[in-house]
């Protein structure tokens, strides 16, 4: 299948590893134009020359602090200009700390705010007037498979994950008319680094190694097994894509079967 994103404008925010790296190999795959954008120009610049040698389609990279509405701006600028406009856009961004409630405050509480659901507002409306002025457009917000069953011990993501679902459903039903589609898409167990530090996390509480840990876990999951971040991203391209027409306002699960809900 033809996904038509060839040459097609796409900024992936967070995307020198984890999902986001994910998201975006499968753009430069498919031939779109694609912007990397995350906080360390090292990571970047590795991750640029990696996806290239995957691809034989170099992207182009902006150091950008989600977290900050001028990095955030200056990423969206970044991609217009390089690129003439901008098609696609994919929200990310790490995640905030884990714990229970007695252990934040309000500090913590607008930090994780800022982060997690904030800036994809702020990168959102810095969007929303290229897709329109080109035509219409895709975004596509990362959040978690905690908005559809909240997770032990991330109180915080379970928290402003959910926001984004709010954010985006809203936003799908004002942007529709104008051909601008934005889904949510929910990530299950990933093999990345956030993965892996939760699963640190809980073998120290449960005084077992992590081997065992990912051991249950995968246990958990039908299909008996983390997902490779390129699987997500496949998703993400599609949803981002012109080949969707008719798919908005959405929550999609991608987790192998794990969650269980209607």
């Amino acid at each position: 299948m033809d996904l038509g994103l060839k040459d097609k404008a796409v900024l992936v925010f967070a995307s020198s590893k984890g999902l986001g790296r994910g998201c975006a190999t499968e753009f430069a795959r498919e031939g779109a134009r694609v912007m990397l954008a995350s906080r360390t120009s090292a990571d970047l610049e590795r991750t640029r020359d990696e996806i290239s040698r995957a691809t034989g389609n170099r992207p182009e990279c902006v150091v950008a602090d989600v977290s900050k509405a001028t990095d955030i701006q200056l990423a969206v600028d970044a991609t217009v200009s390089a690129f003439g406009g901008l098609y696609a856009l994919v929200n990310n961004a790490g995640g905030p700390p884990a714990g229970p409630f007695e252990n934040f405050d309000d500090a913590a509480w607008q930090a994780a705010f800022e982060l997690t659901l904030l800036s994809f507002i702020r990168s959102t409306r810095a969007a929303l007037p290229h897709m329109t002025a080109g035509g219409g457009g895709r975004i596509v917000n990362v959040a978690s498979s905690s908005t559809r069953a909240a997770l032990p011990n991330l109180l915080l993501s379970n928290v402003f994950r959910t926001g984004i679902v709010g954010l985006t459903k809203s936003l799908a039903k004002e942007y529709g008319g104008r051909n601008v589609l934005l889904n949510v898409l929910c990530p299950g167990r990933f093999d990345t680094d956030r993965v892996a530090q939760l699963d640190g996390m809980k073998a120290s509480r449960a005084g077992v190694t992590v081997e065992e840990i990912r051991k249950r876990e995968f246990a958990s999951i039908p299909m008996g097994r983390y997902g490779d971040p390129l699987e997500f991203g496949r998703v993400a391209a599609f949803l981002c894509s012109p080949a969707n027409t008719y798919v908005t306002g959405q929550n999609v699960i991608v987790d192998g079967g794990l969650t269980d809900v209607y």
